[in-house]
């Protein structure tokens, strides 16, 4: 059980710090490569509809005045858009401009090729023990540390 434990624990280590390279790497590469990760995760977050900044910060568990600074550089690089919400003007809705949206695609695209890289050629029940895995891993960190998403 020891070993066992080490393995894993190896494997989560790699593999965590693999995915963030890649995910850098395939940004700096690319044609958003004035985004940084961290902006790449706000556009994610803002998804294609309306969202208020506090939904946002919320979703990233960080403050608005935390994303209020990077929403700023991203609005300067043309990523994002800021209004008013129509109905009561103290909301401030952010949205992702053209350029967000294809940003946003293009790493949803990056995404589904690497997931589907993994799942190709399994059998379905390996596929089966693989979500149902994943799925235990992340109920444990979300229970463990009161992560609500």
């Amino acid at each position: 059980m020891h070993k066992s434990i080490e393995v894993v624990n190896e494997l989560l280590v790699n593999l965590f710090n693999d995915i963030l390279t890649i995910e850098k790497a395939a940004l700096d590469s690319g044609p958003f490569n004035d985004l940084t990760m961290t902006e790449m995760h706000v556009i994610e977050a803002i998804g294609f509809t309306p969202r208020t900044m506090t939904e946002v910060a919320g979703q990233l568990g960080i403050t608005v005045g935390t994303l209020t600074t990077t929403i700023n550089r991203m609005v300067k690089k043309g990523y994002v858009a800021r209004n008013h919400a129509p109905n009561d003007r103290r909301f401030v809705m952010i949205t992702l401009t053209h350029r967000g949206k294809l940003a946003h695609r293009l790493h949803e695209s990056f995404h589904a090729t690497m997931v589907k890289s993994i799942v190709n050629g399994m059998s379905e029940e390996d596929n089966t023990i693989l979500i149902e895995s994943l799925k235990r891993l992340t109920d444990f960190f979300r229970e463990q540390y009161d992560i609500t998403k």
